[in-house]
């Protein structure tokens, strides 16, 4: 199965019509410029191309009144005095003689994409859509936003799929309240939405859209409001917000659905958003959304003004999709104090509805920053301003030059290579995984030291940009030699930063330095230590809940935090670890190292573990962990002792603020 792209010209047909500063930004250009990104990408290419068709009215009464969707059919024949009149009545909207047909499209991109993704036809896909949705009511238009097309979406997945579980994502940077108002009261749809907030006073300037708006009646807890309370939010933010809300509370959730309201107005350059999140970043964060509902995520265009920016995190959007691995984040992985703040208050508000937050230890927001230490609100950078126009100039600069760290970083030519041994040969990998045969010459003459050559041979063409992502089989009483060698090797042949995660029984090799080039992580220790902030051990968790908790706010934080180049991981004898256990830890470990995974596998494992890997290395979605069950106290304790040890020195560990600590601002 691949990846839809969903698309119609037609939808670039509304434009403004007379002097609007306010509704100028929402363009064609949006559209044509985004596509024209993907086409030369040879992304596009890549995708299963769908035309897009209009939504019935049926459809569109899912969400919308009789009425209000006769008003709109109705502005087909308006002229432009009294399209301009008709726009005055709503809040920074436009119409023109095309919106209802451009609106009724950019629904129906969304109901054909869920079609497509619910009956299988492809994996995962994009709406490139324009009007956007997320703002826009049962009755309303607002925002730029005509129909509700995300939340049209989800009740045709309820009615016409029979789902239960729908998780909606919005990474816009405005408040997607139309979404929290049709869904706020519903169970059966968990909407989480980041946005700037700044207490309150950036727009929609909505009370309810602070982290305390958490649903009502049988909703509660079903709406996750994370408020970005300054601007200049980043890459290590955006990512903190993932692992610390909104995948524990997935996870626990265990959606049948994924749909994004992808808006990238909170992109680096972007005048509405101010923020500072570079284009791989949405990579990244497909990436990790990808891990649930197997893989099906429908994301759906809403936002984004600053044409390259768009188009850009767009690309990297749909390279993810497609399973390709997303390059590594440029900059600190350090969070700002303001952002733990606002994820802190998020935990704290959850907390009483999802265990999976009960069990991680949420203390009380101790210290709330409604405004600046001198007393003033929190300043702002108005449009126009030199302020502004400097910060601007600069997010362009930024942009520019990531762009050409991309472009000199390709993506290599074989995302996944296996070496295995002879009896798994005939294993039903996919067709374009590469097995590879080849020891090196010298470690060919038995058994042992070949499985050291293809490691080996393996690892030089993931280190020379060649493969993306590697397994390989070895034997058990030569598994701690092998990754020992391989350690050396790495780091001696290009890794700057070597991550290992050793699961099982596996010790760290006596003679690795703490000299900042390695990490060593194991699972399977017979107790939480950290020996030091480069060696650190953890107990295999026993229940679904600890082990997201060591993953999610262990593991990955440390893996962000060091930003490693490469990462080894070894499942050693003993391993423990249940097939979609091993699947998860490695799939989710290819975004931090930029895809270069190599994990090795002791041959005592499972023959369907090497399959299920190879699968998960080249893109596929990993196998569910069954129903969530709560951690036990025992694992509660081991985790939050590490995480005290070492919340020092890895900042992405971090959920709660220190004052004046590093990342403030």
């Amino acid at each position: 199965m691949g990846t839809a792209l969903v698309y119609h010209e037609d939808m670039t047909a509304a434009r403004l019509l007379w002097d609007d500063p306010e509704c100028e930004i929402e363009c064609p250009e949006r559209l044509t410029t985004a596509l024209e990104c993907l086409q030369q990408r040879g992304l596009e290419q890549r995708c299963l191309r769908l035309a897009a068709r209009e939504a019935s009215e049926a459809e569109l009464g899912l969400v919308h009144s009789p009425e209000y969707v006769a008003l709109l059919q109705g502005t087909q024949a308006l002229g432009t005095g009294e399209l301009q009149a008709l726009s005055g009545q709503y809040d920074a909207v436009y119409f023109h003689p095309s919106t209802f047909h451009c609106a009724r499209l950019a629904a129906g991109a969304a109901l054909q994409l869920v079609d497509a993704v619910l009956a299988g036809a492809v994996r995962n896909g994009l709406a490139l859509v324009r009007p956007p949705g997320h703002h826009s009511q049962r009755a309303a238009a607002n925002g730029f936003c005509v129909f509700n097309n995300v939340a049209i979406a989800a009740k045709h997945a309820q009615r016409q799929h029979g789902l239960h579980r729908i998780l909606i994502v919005d990474w816009d940077v405005h408040h997607g309240q139309g979404i929290q108002y049709i869904f706020e009261d519903d169970p059966s749809v968990l909407y989480f939405s980041w946005h700037r907030y700044e207490h309150g006073r950036f727009w929609p300037y909505l009370r309810e859209s602070d982290a305390d708006a958490v649903g009502q009646g049988p909703g509660l807890g079903f709406t996750v409001n994370l408020p970005w309370n300054q601007v200049g939010m980043g890459n290590a933010d955006y990512v903190a917000a993932f692992l610390h809300v909104l995948l524990p509370v997935a996870f626990e959730f265990n959606p049948e659905l994924v749909l994004v309201s992808a808006g990238f107005d909170s992109a680096i350059g972007d005048p509405e958003g101010q923020m500072q999140a570079t284009p791989e970043c949405f990579a990244h964060l497909t990436q990790l959304l990808q891990m649930l509902a197997g893989g099906r995520v429908c994301a759906v265009l809403e936002g984004g003004y600053h044409l390259e920016s768009l188009s850009q995190s767009v690309c990297m959007m749909v390279q993810a999709l497609l399973g390709d691995p997303a390059p590594p984040l440029s900059g600190p992985m350090v969070p700002h104090a303001s952002a733990l703040e606002s994820i802190q208050s998020v935990r704290v508000a959850q907390a009483p509805h999802w265990m999976s937050l009960q069990q991680q230890g949420v203390a009380p927001v101790l210290r709330p920053s409604p405004r600046s230490p001198e007393g003033r609100p929190s300043p702002l950078l108005l449009p126009g301003g030199p302020e502004f126009k400097a910060a601007a100039t600069q997010d362009v600069a930024a942009l520019s030059s990531l762009l050409d760290q991309l472009r000199l970083n390709p993506t290599p030519p074989v995302r996944t290579a296996v070496a295995l041994t002879a009896p798994d040969a005939a294993l039903a990998l996919p067709s374009d995984v590469l097995c590879e045969e080849r020891p090196h010459e010298a470690l060919a003459q038995d058994r042992a030291l070949t499985a050291l050559g293809k490691v080996l041979y393996l690892l030089d063409r993931i280190l020379d940009g060649q493969v993306s992502s590697g397994i390989a089989v070895t034997p058990a009483s030569a598994a701690a030699a092998t990754l020992d060698v391989a350690i050396r090797c790495g780091l001696s042949h290009g890794a700057q930063r070597l991550l290992c995660l050793a699961v099982g029984q596996l010790d760290r090799p006596p003679d690795l330095t703490d000299d900042g080039r390695n990490l060593w992580l194991n699972i399977g220790g017979k107790e939480a230590a950290a020996l030091s902030m480069f060696h650190v051990s953890v107990p295999l968790p026993g229940t679904t809940g600890g082990f997201l908790s060591c993953v999610l706010a262990l593991v990955l934080p440390l893996a962000y935090s060091f930003q490693p180049d490469l990462v080894l991981v070894a499942l050693g004898p003993a391993h423990g670890l249940r097939d979609p256990q091993a699947a998860l830890l490695a799939a989710l470990l290819r975004g931090p190292a930029g895809g270069r995974v190599l994990v090795l596998v002791d041959e005592e494992s499972t023959p369907q573990l090497a399959v299920v890997l190879a699968r998960v290395l080249h893109g596929a979605a990993a196998p569910s962990l069954g129903p969530f069950s709560m951690a036990s106290p025992e694992e509660v304790q081991a985790l939050m002792q590490l995480r005290g040890q070492l919340e020092p020195r890895w900042k992405m560990l971090q959920v709660a603020s220190e004052a004046g600590g590093p990342g403030s601002g």
